[in-house]
């Protein structure tokens, strides 16, 4: 079993950053890649980016990959999601989800999730 636990959500202003973290723990090991989604009000939920643990290669819904940047430390078993330059309708419930199998945009790929963070972004 794998578990995923996120931090870092908040409030923050138009313009600002604001850096997630995703910690796995359990069967770790057996992550082949961590993916970023985020669910507004009234959406569905959206492929933010990606990475592979193994290698480090990374992907991202193309509107946001000048803005937001995906790491990991492959030390504390955690990836991070640096947002830069927030805008009000970033707003949403981020989620850190993990595939044993592939790098992929679609959440029905990802069997284990995180509970999820909040990130307001105000005017």
């Amino acid at each position: 079993q794998v578990q995923l636990v996120e931090s870092g959500g908040g409030l923050v202003q138009a313009g600002g950053s604001l850096r997630l973290s995703c910690a796995a723990s359990g069967r770790a090991n057996s992550i082949y890649a961590t993916g970023w989604f985020r669910q507004a009000p009234g959406k569905g939920r959206e492929f933010v980016g990606g990475i592979r643990w193994n290698i480090g290669r990374t992907a991202y819904a193309d509107s946001l990959k000048d803005r937001f940047t995906i790491s990991r430390d492959n030390t504390k078993n955690t990836v991070y999601l640096q947002m830069g330059s927030l805008k009000p309708e970033d707003t949403a419930v981020y989620y850190c989800a993990a595939s044993l199998a592939v790098l992929s945009r679609s959440s029905t790929d990802y069997h284990y999730w995180g509970q999820g963070t909040q990130v307001t972004v105000s005017s």
